[in-house]
């Protein structure tokens, strides 16, 4: 992204008054344990582990926490949208690290940056530690939105820099691979002027994730982007052997793997450059990326809300199959949706798909399986219309998906141990 029914909703009926009641007016004086320091999020074998103890991820999206962090006046609402979190007990939030060339840039040409940016990203890392969030990092942009590879592309040739003019040639050419090196150091080495912990030093960082949705259309034999995940990964890890990493892609299967037929969501799917196995299975890579947008990818007479649920449940076993068997890594859903133009939306079909995702990484966690956590796309403080989409979700305005991430954060939280560090979070349990 850019960037039994019946039972069910009765029953989420009263839990989503008694939430609604809380987040409203109940624990206005956010009670922390300040006892607990954060531990670092490391992997053995399919699972996260923190402290030792297996970590299922229950978290969400809020790509636009640097961006609106960096006019003060505005900064109030990543607060408030850190705090809602963990008064639902998610434990991680995925969000940018980069804007490249474009307003409120942080990195406004080839290795200058702008301070007040950075400071602002500063600041959304301190108030997630400080609210007992993880963040997942993403380090730059497949698509347009907040510069992305072809913002690289223009600066190089900008610089006389002889590329070819498809933004592909941010996989493959030198000097474009130059800059983003220079990227992720000054990133990862960056010394917080908040906390003054280093980036790669702050286990508030969940993890990096190298690239939103790779796409390298111009190869589709996938060589490129390899060849590119496994010397980017290879310097992050050079510089930062604290935290975990993953790629971003998109879940899809390439055209040799036998699932591009049976799983992959579409004929065109195999075709986009990437390859879901041979890209994670890269020795840097620490866990995968998946996405699960049912809604985009097929056509449109075949987008009926009961399709789309049969296919993720399809899509996501097949992934956890994987993590456990072929790749021995954990397996992070970390952008799911269901878009308000969907020809049968209603608000109870995106609770039920989003149920049914809940429910799957839960009786993953119940059986110690690779299906890690998931991330949904996305949520906003209240009135923040220009970062809204059509995945948006205030959780204070729908109270039924609110009590819905509750619920299953409570789950997790009984199976595998409390790790949240608001100490109100428990009493909705």
């Amino acid at each position: 992204m850019f960037a039994g029914n019946g039972l069910f909703y009765p029953i989420l009926g009263f839990a989503s008054f008694v939430v609604f009641i809380y987040m409203s007016f109940g624990g206005l004086r956010f009670s922390l344990d300040e006892g607990r320091e954060m531990g670092f999020v490391m992997r053995n074998e399919t699972q996260f582990m923190v402290d030792g103890k297996p970590f299922y991820v229950n978290g969400w999206n809020s790509y636009w926490m640097m961006d609106h962090s960096v006019d003060f006046s505005s900064r109030f609402k990543v607060r408030e949208m850190m705090k809602i979190g963990a008064k639902m007990g998610l434990t991680v939030c995925r969000t940018w690290a980069f804007n490249d060339g474009h307003y409120n840039a942080l990195q406004i040409s080839p290795g200058q940056f702008d301070e007040q940016v950075f400071q602002a990203l500063d600041y959304v890392i301190a108030e997630a530690k400080q609210n007992g969030i993880r963040l997942l990092l993403s380090l730059v942009n497949n698509l347009q939105p907040y510069g992305g590879k072809s913002m690289y592309v223009k600066w190089a040739w900008q610089d006389g820099v002889g590329v070819s003019p498809s933004n592909d040639s941010f996989f493959y050419d030198p000097s474009i691979r130059s800059y983003f090196k220079n990227y992720i150091k000054t990133v990862l080495t960056r010394k917080n002027t908040i906390t003054g912990i280093e980036y790669r030093n702050d286990p508030a960082i969940f993890g990096w994730e190298l690239i939103n949705e790779p796409r390298c259309m111009t190869d589709r034999s996938g060589d490129t982007l390899q060849e590119w995940i496994e010397e980017m990964s290879a310097f992050v890890k050079l510089i930062d052997k604290k935290h975990l990493l993953t790629v971003g892609n998109e879940g899809f299967y390439g055209p040799n793997d036998p699932k591009d037929l049976t799983v992959n969501p579409n004929y065109w799917a195999s075709k986009l450059g990437s390859d879901y196995i041979r890209n994670s299975k890269v020795s840097n890579i620490d866990f995968t990326s998946v996405h699960i947008y049912p809604d985009q990818w097929f056509h449109e007479d075949e987008r009926a809300i009961d399709t789309q649920l049969k296919f993720i449940s399809k899509w996501m076993l097949s992934h956890i199959e994987d993590g456990d068997q072929v790749l021995k890594k954990p397996v992070l859903f970390s952008e799911y949706g269901l878009s308000k133009k969907n020809q049968d939306f209603t608000l109870s079909a995106r609770a039920n798909m989003y149920d049914t995702i809940l429910n799957i990484v839960y009786k993953s966690a119940k059986r110690n399986r690779s299906g890690a956590g998931s991330l949904v796309w996305q949520f906003l403080a209240s009135g923040m219309e220009d970062y809204s989409d059509d995945y948006a979700i205030v959780p204070s305005e729908s109270p039924s998906i609110q009590s819905l991430f509750i619920k299953h954060s409570c789950k997790l939280a009984k199976l595998k141990g409390w790790t949240q560090k608001d100490v109100n979070f428990k009493a909705l349990c």
